[in-house]
């Protein structure tokens, strides 16, 4: 059975940006792995760290990350999920990240995570054995979303490598420009999407409960925000279909076991 692993920097990121590939695969038969890098709870969390979540209405008692994990759980349940792993890394906010516009601003040279994700990361790729890896594009420029992908450009070697177009930035900025870590000379591709797929993607999305209000507004919001958003991107690919877009090397597109329904490449970005 092949493996496709779903790279997610933060407890929501891969069924916001690509659950509807995520339930296609696991339902064309693929064993679809859910790993997310930051999601270690921090006892105490004070200052900018702990807004992240009164911010959502959510005491100070409260264990933040662990309440997280358990929307993960359910949401990958939804969208099919073979495993659900966590790196159990700590967010920006506990590396020194101290306002909502620095996780959107430059790389802190304190911030010396980028070694422990490439190690972790290097050690769940030799475990799992993907043939298939998926990584955000860093739309947005998120601070861990661009060092989650400096480690997948470290260790994912000839591994092809489908970068997705992070969500919900994109609904927020449609021209959003990719991080400075996404490799150059990609081509673009998209996956159509079965209404089946895209309502996964939806009730996956809407599992995560402590984030839709602030990222979507709230339930009904989300889903009409990810359809608007797929019917979009179906367009985009010329397709008369939803869909989702990624960015991939053209000489991966030869490489990408049988099974995976892919539009023909749109454009070369250099």
């Amino acid at each position: 059975m092949p493996i496709a692993l779903f790279l997610s920097p933060h407890l929501d990121d891969v069924a916001f940006s690509c659950g509807g590939t995520f339930a296609s695969l696991a339902h064309q038969g693929w064993q679809c792995v859910l790993l997310t890098a930051f999601t270690r709870s921090v006892p105490n969390p004070t200052g900018f760290a702990l807004a992240c979540q009164t911010d959502k209405g959510l005491p100070a008692e409260v264990d933040y990350l662990a309440l997280r994990r358990q929307e993960d759980t359910a949401a990958a349940s939804l969208l099919g999920a073979a495993t659900v792993r966590w790196l159990d890394l700590p967010e920006a906010p506990h590396r020194g990240y101290q306002s909502a516009a620095a996780l959107f601003a430059d790389l802190l040279p304190s911030d010396d995570i980028g070694q422990q994700i490439e190690t972790l990361l290097r050690h769940e790729l030799a475990a799992l054995q993907p043939q298939l890896l998926f990584a955000p594009q860093g739309l947005g420029l998120h601070v861990d979303h661009r060092r989650l992908m400096q480690a997948v450009r470290a260790a994912a070697g000839e591994l092809p490598v489908l970068w997705y177009r992070d969500t919900p930035y994109i609904i927020r900025q449609p021209t959003a420009q990719p991080a400075p870590e996404l490799p150059t000379n990609l081509g673009e591709v998209a996956v159509p999407l079965s209404a089946e797929a895209l309502e996964a993607k939806i009730a996956a999305s809407q599992a995560y409960c402590t984030q839709v209000p602030f990222q979507f507004g709230g339930p009904e919001q989300a889903a009409s925000k990810l359809h608007a958003l797929a019917q979009a991107e179906g367009q985009a690919a010329g397709l008369n279909s939803v869909a989702e877009r990624f960015s991939i090397h053209a000489e991966h597109l030869a490489a990408l076991p049988s099974g995976l329904r892919l539009h023909t490449p749109l454009a070369i970005k250099t």
